[in-house]
């Protein structure tokens, strides 16, 4: 079993979830299926993965009050009916009557954060929601929501990694935590690109862990949700060996101190990246 965390509104968010950014529809539903039996009980998508209805295909065969499923709005849906239309199609495309969890994919400066906000108010009240979150807020953007929200914000999913935990990403967690918001990574591992950090490397070999379980532990020990996607079967199940081990605390704070910063996805104004970016 999964554990689990509390959101502020008293629902259970397990602690990591299967990420399905960039695998294809046509595939999707394998690979959801796989982490399914592998035992995850939380998915991640959004409408701009373009690929909900195939792991809607696959939902129909588990219980749904047994799993979490999240997804999220486009930035240019934003405005109110927008909004209320994107999470009744996503539904539609999932074939569930409620999402566990919906966010603000990317903030849209040129449309009402506190329409947006509105809008989750109203979809939340109609049980199609039961949290709202945030994504790819920075500290700025996630103070402002707070100040407007008519409906807590319970979850702030934003590209977090060893290589992207230093400066403005550290005070980001500290803003999330004194609002009792929980932290989601998406790119939790930099896109493999930080498995090869040496330091990761080295209490890889202590351990006799992969790389990828060390980074996901160190997240899971910070008390972050990380987002691991994998297209290989192998690698879905070693993601998910996590919970029988622990990581030291002085190496908690070597992965910790690792001088690196560097961002693997970019933030623009253009949908299409939007829809493909984390």
């Amino acid at each position: 079993m999964i554990p689990t965390r509390k959101l502020k509104t008293g629902d259970e968010i397990p602690v990591i979830a299967y990420g399905t950014w960039n695998i294809a529809e046509e595939n999707v539903g394998e690979k959801v299926e796989i982490a399914l039996k592998t035992g995850y009980n939380h998915i991640d998508t959004a409408e701009g993965y373009h690929n909900e209805a195939g792991i809607g295909e696959v939902l129909k065969n588990y219980d749904r009050e047994e799993l979490f499923i999240t997804s999220k709005v486009l930035p240019s849906n934003l405005n109110y009916e927008s909004v209320i239309k994107a999470a009744k199609r996503s539904l539609e495309k999932l074939g569930i009557d409620y999402l566990d969890l919906y966010l603000i994919h990317w903030p849209n400066p040129a449309i009402s954060l506190r329409e947006t906000l509105q809008a989750m108010k109203y979809l939340r009240d109609q049980g199609l929601v039961k949290n709202i979150g945030v994504s790819n807020f920075s500290a700025y953007q996630l103070n402002v929501a707070l100040k407007i929200t008519p409906v807590p914000i319970t979850v702030n999913q934003i590209e977090l990694h060893p290589w992207l935990y230093q400066k403005e990403q550290k005070d980001l967690l500290e803003i999330c935590q004194q609002n009792d918001i929980v932290v989601e990574a998406s790119a939790p591992l930099a896109r493999t690109a930080v498995l090869k950090d040496e330091t990761i490397l080295e209490l890889a070999e202590k351990y006799d862990k992969s790389p990828a379980q060390i980074v996901l532990k160190w997240e899971l020990q910070k008390g972050i949700v990380p987002l691991p996607k994998s297209k290989s079967e192998s690698h879905i199940k070693e993601n998910l060996d996590l919970f029988d081990w622990e990581l030291a605390a002085e190496d908690i704070g070597k992965i910790d101190n690792i001088d690196q910063h560097k961002r693997i996805y970019m933030i623009t104004l253009d949908d299409d990246t939007y829809g493909i970016s984390s």
